[in-house]
């Protein structure tokens, strides 16, 4: 069985399960979600100037109605277990966790712990970090030792 570890930052969609569950054709695939929770990040800014970047003004201002910290939590287990089950009903074996850590460190603690063969990062363009090549899948590529492939999520987080 092939073992991916996918990292997110929001709830699967029915087109982002469908697109992560046909990568591998045929081959049966078990899934360790990875989602980290909005946090205490300092983002925010970044994020409004990603969607004024993508031309989405009314979405850079709501940016301060985001939760954040400990309300982010809650969100983010339900987005996992949301997740996990549309991944389940894929017929996919699925485990998951939220990252508490330092997104990297856990990314590469999990990879080690579950021998993964792949790493597939699935979020919404983040223009200004991939633009300095400090995304989570660029700054992964030289840490976990594995392929790790970027895709787009389906939706707007």
């Amino acid at each position: 069985m092939f073992t991916s570890v996918l990292m997110i930052e929001k709830a699967l969609t029915s087109a982002d399960v469908e697109f992560v569950t046909t990568l591998h054709g045929e081959e049966s695939v078990s899934f360790q979600v990875l989602l980290q929770p909005r946090g205490e990040q300092a983002d925010r800014l970044l994020r409004a100037i990603d969607d004024v970047a993508l031309g989405e003004l009314d979405e850079a201002v709501r940016e301060g109605e985001t939760p954040e910290g400990q309300e982010a939590l809650s969100v983010g287990q339900r987005a996992l277990e949301v997740s996990l089950a549309a991944l389940r009903a894929s017929g996919s074996a699925a485990e998951g966790r939220l990252i508490e850590d330092h997104p990297l460190d856990s990314l590469k603690s999990l990879v080690a712990e579950v021998g993964a063969d792949e790493v597939i990062v699935l979020t919404d363009p983040h223009y200004v970090e991939e633009f300095f090549h400090r995304d989570w899948a660029s700054r992964a590529r030289h840490k976990v030792g594995v392929p790790v492939l970027k895709l787009f999520s389906h939706s707007k987080a």
